[in-house]
C-alpha cells in the first residue's frame, strides 16, 4: 500500500506543472503593421498614438507594431504594395495600418476607437492571418500545446504500467 501512496504522489508531483503548461499557453500579441512616411504629419500622429497605446495598462499587452518607412526605402515600398494587394486595395498614401486582414489608409483622431477595437478583437479571437508573413496565429498557438500534450500523454502511459508492476502480487 505505501508503494501506491509513494507512486501517486510522485505522479501528482510530475503532473501538475505538465498540466499548468498546457493551460498557459500564452496568447500571441497581434501584429499592427505601420507603412509610413518619413517628414508625413499623420504618419507622425499614428506613431505617437501608438507608442501612447503600447504604454497603455490594458492595451499595451496586445499587440505590437511593425515599423516600415516606404517613402526613402524601396523596399519597404514594394512591401506595401504587395500587402494592399493581398487586402485586394490599393495603398495609395501613407500611413496605411494593417491589423490582421483590416486596414486603414491615413491616420486621424477619429479613427482611435476602431482601431483599438480591432487589436483587442483580433487578440482575443487569435484567428488572425498576418498578411505580410502569411501567417495564421491560431497555427501558431497550436503547435506551441503538442508538446506539452505529448509530455503528459508519456507520463501518464508510464505511471498506469509503473503502477500495474508495482500492485503485481508476485
Amino acid at each position: 500500500m505505501k508503494k501506491i501512496s509513494l507512486l501517486l504522489v510522485i505522479a501528482l508531483v510530475l503532473f501538475i506543472p505538465i498540466f499548468t503548461t498546457v493551460r498557459a499557453v500564452e496568447k500571441q500579441k497581434v501584429t499592427v503593421y505601420l507603412f509610413r512616411g518619413e517628414g508625413c504629419p499623420h504618419c507622425a500622429e499614428a506613431e505617437e498614438f501608438f507608442e501612447e497605446l503600447k504604454n497603455d495598462e490594458e492595451y499595451g499587452k496586445y499587440f505590437v507594431v511593425k515599423d516600415y518607412e516606404v517613402w526613402y526605402d524601396e523596399d519597404n515600398a514594394a512591401l506595401m504594395q504587395e500587402v494592399a494587394e493581398k487586402l485586394d486595395t490599393t495603398a495609395s498614401g501613407v500611413p496605411f495600418i494593417v491589423i490582421g486582414e483590416k486596414f486603414h489608409s491615413g491616420f486621424s483622431s477619429k479613427m482611435v476607437d476602431t482601431i483599438k477595437d480591432e487589436i483587442k478583437t483580433y487578440y482575443e479571437s487569435q484567428e488572425i492571418v498576418d498578411v505580410v508573413n502569411g501567417n495564421s496565429v491560431v497555427e501558431k498557438e497550436e503547435s506551441n500545446k503538442i508538446i506539452p500534450i505529448v509530455i503528459v500523454s508519456v507520463i501518464a502511459i508510464g505511471t498506469v504500467i509503473g503502477l500495474v508492476f508495482l500492485t503485481r502480487e508476485k
